[in-house]
């Protein structure tokens, strides 16, 4: 089984149920879905691109997009946090789900998508 469907399942509730759901969600939107497992985190790109990323961390589930210049869509849902490059939703429970957010971001992560992000190349992005 992929590491990163297994990172999944072996969650407790109620962050089993957010997971699975979030997984529903981008699969059905993104295009060309590759589910990976990297820095022992699920990772999601299309296209051979990163498009977010998923991590259960204290007590909520981290949708994570790589935030670029152009990236325009539901910025006073997404939180940094103390973080560059990387904003997120954040569920706690099932019910926080919203699953038009979470397509909309998924859309524009996809349009606004690089091959790679780093600091060295944010200009070429």
């Amino acid at each position: 089984m992929n590491p990163a469907n297994q990172y999944f399942l072996k969650q407790q509730e109620p962050f089993k149920s957010i997971l699975l759901e979030v997984k529903v969600l981008i699969e059905y939107k993104l295009p060309n879905p590759d589910l990976q497992f990297k820095w022992k985190l699920p990772i999601y790109y299309s296209d051979s691109c990163p498009i977010c990323y998923i991590n259960v961390t204290r007590g909520y589930v981290d949708l994570c997009f790589w935030i670029r210049d152009n990236f325009n869509v539901h910025l006073d849902k997404l939180i940094s946090e103390n973080r560059k490059f990387v904003k997120s939703l954040r569920y706690f429970r099932p019910e926080d789900i919203n699953g038009d957010v979470i397509i909309d971001c998924i859309n524009e992560a996809y349009r606004t998508r690089g091959r790679k992000f780093t600091v060295e190349n944010l200009n070429d992005i």
